[in-house]
């Protein structure tokens, strides 16, 4: 049988016969190193990790079951396979040790062919093991980068419909970002927005706006002012998205993300005193992401060019966003929005679809 000799043994044990016995039987065969108690034990293993541990149950002070405990409470050594080293009037408590964690016993005294076989097999099944994992890895990330793609790729065509806006995707994406990590660090927000679902936000802020694809060309790129009428039936891009994202959720299920979009997508012109829409939400009603969102969007239409307006310059837009405390948005996102509001103004700049809008960003640095 073919061992693998590039794999790391762990052995403890403290008895000294028992280490020399399992120093010949798999020294030739694999690099085998000795801890004598279970501290060292747990000090070897959190430099160079081993790929598995033969580790005996009954030694002064600390036992074998107390270190397999510990070895499989930390994130850093759970996946290191440990087989149990006992003597026969032991292994009555096998049960105890496998329920710890361990993959398998081995008696003393010790066969030394038995040992080479029970250690292999777990090394093989540990080489499928981590190779499985990284498979799913790699599935995941392409999966997630197909998701990104879909995602940009379907916000770039609502987008198309409104020339004048070319950089807004790649704005308000990481202004959101911004926001929600400054968020994150209050007690009030930190629950809601984990590292998992300011991703989402991330990746599904393109789509915020995808319902104007729903939207009359007179209507979307009109450069006057809207009539009441008209403004109606601009409002409905919010529903319009929802509701082409909902059909998606009906054939492929409720998961994080769709519900984190379809939150992004109806509740961004959601008002904190209710007098936003669609629903006229107000306060806490409005979900956490749909708060976040609208910050981001205003702050960019405003200093942005738009058919109707020049753009503001970042002081004015900061302002106009503090007069929207407790009316328009959330007032600690506010708050949370001044700290992080330079890393708006170098976003804005980064990203900005023409020079006009880059100088007067600029011009407040003179």
């Amino acid at each position: 049988m073919l061992y693998d000799s590039g794999c790391v043994i762990l052995v403890v044990d403290d008895t000294e016969a028992n280490i020399d016995i399992l120093v010949e039987a798999l020294g030739d065969t694999y690099e085998v190193r000795v801890a004598l108690d279970g501290p060292a034990a747990l000090e070897s293993v959190s430099g160079d990790k081993p790929d598995l541990i033969l580790l005996d149950v009954m030694m002064p002070g600390m036992d074998g079951y107390e270190v397999c405990r510990q070895l499989k409470s930390s994130q850093d050594t759970r996946d290191i396979p440990v087989i149990f080293l006992t003597a026969m009037n032991e292994k009555k408590n096998e049960a105890k040790g496998l329920a710890l964690g361990a993959v398998d016993y081995v008696g003393k005294p010790f066969s030394p062919e038995l040992l080479k076989s029970r250690v292999n097999n777990q090394l093989e099944l540990k080489k499928h093991r981590d190779h499985l994992e990284d498979l799913v890895a790699e599935r995941t990330r392409e999966l997630e980068k197909t998701q990104s793609v879909t995602i940009c790729s379907l916000a770039t065509l609502a987008e198309t419909r409104d020339p004048e806006t070319g950089g807004h995707i790649l704005r308000t994406q990481r202004y959101a970002r911004e926001l929600a990590k400054q968020l994150q660090q209050i007690p009030a927000y930190s629950e809601q927005l984990d590292d998992e679902t300011i991703n989402i936000l991330y990746a599904s802020a393109p789509l915020h706006d995808i319902g104007k694809v729903g939207v009359r060309d007179d209507i979307l790129l009109k450069a006057a002012a809207l009539t009441d009428n008209e403004f109606e039936e601009m409002k409905k891009h919010t529903l319009l998205g929802r509701d082409a994202l909902r059909s998606a959720v009906d054939q492929l299920g409720d998961n994080s993300f769709m519900r984190h979009a379809l939150d992004i997508i109806y509740a961004h012109h959601e008002k904190w005193d209710g007098t936003g829409y669609p629903e006229g939400l107000s306060g806490e009603q409005i979900p956490v992401l749909g708060r976040i969102m609208a910050i981001a969007d205003v702050y960019d239409a405003l200093v942005s060019r738009r058919s109707y307006k020049p753009p503001f310059s970042h002081r004015a837009a900061v302002g106009i966003i503090a007069d929207g405390k407790g009316t328009h948005f959330d007032p600690q996102m506010v708050d949370a929005f001044f700290t992080v509001a330079s890393s708006f103004k170098d976003i804005a700049e980064e990203y900005a679809d023409s020079e006009e809008e880059r100088d007067i960003l600029l011009s407040e640095d003179l």
